[in-house]
């Protein structure tokens, strides 16, 4: 897949796992896309490591947008949590 793919596809996987994940999200739609790239790298990872599948394997497989998809929520709670932790310490 070649960048343009991946960017469209981190886009979607992180607006996709902001919308199942209830609350409030720091971060707008860069760190999005950042934690949706991001977060198709590393759905793809836990693939191959868990599963011993290969599960980035072109645009339009189901299984590249789970990984993306579940990849991107981990992310997203990570971020959460970090973020999270440094605005109410200021608050």
């Amino acid at each position: 897949m070649g960048i343009l793919a991946w960017i469209i596809i981190g886009l979607l996987a992180g607006l996709i796992a902001k919308a199942l994940m209830p609350g409030k999200d720091p971060g707008g739609i860069i760190i999005t896309m950042l934690i949706g790239i991001a977060g198709g790298l590393l759905g793809g990872w836990l693939g191959k490591v868990l599963f011993g599948v290969d599960s980035i394997d072109g645009f339009f497989d189901l299984s590249t947008w789970i990984a993306a998809i579940v990849g991107s929520i981990i992310l997203l709670a990570l971020y959460r949590v970090v973020t999270g932790n440094r605005h109410s310490r200021h608050a």
